[in-house]
């Protein structure tokens, strides 16, 4: 359109939408949509050399909603990380991207997930973080937080899963954290990570407006259950604004959620150093004993090789080379199995 800006390679921010989101009105995934559309537009990348990977779950539907040009592949539960392996050895020239969920990530695709990062595999890494499965009613996941109480009620007596300390033990070099609402950090720190060569993990808390819904309100699902005679089973899902927020660095925001819960974000300082493993790890833990979400960027080393390259692949991606460089001739496999012999 006439007056729209454009970026370095001419496209607009609409040119990097995708189809409409069918995510629950207000959930917090559709403002990171938001926020990976308006990285991919700041960062000037031709949307045809990217390629998104997801899982399952709700959060694996967030691909749909950006990038309509881009290549697209929608793994099985929990075997993103795998598939992002495969994806990055055949054709290291495209910019790989992947959104996950708590449970996609952290449960069923855990061992998966661990061994990508201590590859270093290349990968734009964004864990839509609820703490919930949000596509089976809401029991918790493993990133859910001790003493949280379910929607039903029930207590969690178990520890999470902290998904950014574990990304900086097992070798991640990109590890930052954020909140969905929070556009102003999020978004660069999504083009930080686009930018950067091994796994960049992206922890970002996105409240679950289905199943956190507050006790006592004549609008939710357990109150018109119990007061109506229906004729079909049907759910209905109310309206929630996304909750945004805007606060300086070395502060703390506290943040309601839907359901009138609160939590504490803590935005580290410019002078933070994020190059210093222990500095992090510390930094986590301290926070974690405060009962704060620590947010930024918390990880970063730009020295450990990636993984394409510490395998030393050639410089044409695997996908594009021909049969006659990909088949060895008799004569080569004789030489190699020579050398494997001695």
């Amino acid at each position: 359109m006439a007056g729209e800006k454009v970026n370095r390679i001419k496209l607009t921010e609409k040119d990097y939408e995708g189809a409409p989101s069918t995510m629950c009105r207000g959930c917090g995934h559709d403002a990171i949509t938001a926020s990976i559309v308006r990285a991919f537009f700041e960062s000037g990348i031709d949307p045809r050399k990217v390629v998104k990977l997801s899982g399952i779950g709700c959060s694996s539907k967030t691909p749909a909603y950006f990038l309509s040009q881009s290549f697209g592949f929608n793994a099985v539960h929990g075997r993103m990380s795998a598939v992002t392996t495969g994806a990055n050895l055949a054709n290291h020239s495209l910019i790989p991207i992947g959104v996950s969920g708590d449970g996609d990530t952290a449960a069923i695709g855990l061992g998966n997930f661990c061994h990508m990062m201590r590859r270093n595999v290349n990968i734009t890494y964004i864990i839509e973080n609820n703490g919930v499965y949000g596509l089976t009613k809401g029991q918790f996941s493993a990133t859910a937080d001790k003493g949280s109480v379910m929607k039903g009620g029930k207590l969690n007596d178990m520890p999470a899963i902290d998904l950014a300390e574990l990304a900086i033990t097992l070798g991640a070099t990109y590890v930052a954290r954020s909140f969905s609402g929070d556009r102003k950090q999020l978004s660069p720190l999504i083009q930080g990570a686009l930018a950067h060569k091994g796994s960049a993990i992206l922890d970002v808390l996105s409240p679950c407006v289905t199943f956190n819904n507050h006790e006592g309100s004549t609008k939710s699902l357990k109150y018109i259950r119990e007061n109506l005679d229906p004729i079909h089973d049907v759910d209905f899902i109310p309206y929630f604004e996304n909750i945004e927020v805007d606060y300086k660095e070395g502060t703390n925001q506290e943040v309601e959620l839907h359901d009138g819960s609160r939590i504490i974000l803590h935005k580290l300082r410019s002078d933070y150093d994020p190059s210093n493993k222990m500095q992090a790890l510390t930094a986590i833990h301290a926070a974690v004993a405060e009962g704060k979400f620590l947010t930024g960027l918390i990880y970063y080393d730009p020295d450990r090789p990636e993984f394409v390259e510490e395998l030393n692949l050639c410089e044409t991606p695997l996908a594009e080379l021909g049969q006659d460089v990909l088949q060895p001739s008799p004569e080569s496999l004789e030489r190699i199995n020579a050398e494997l012999m001695k």
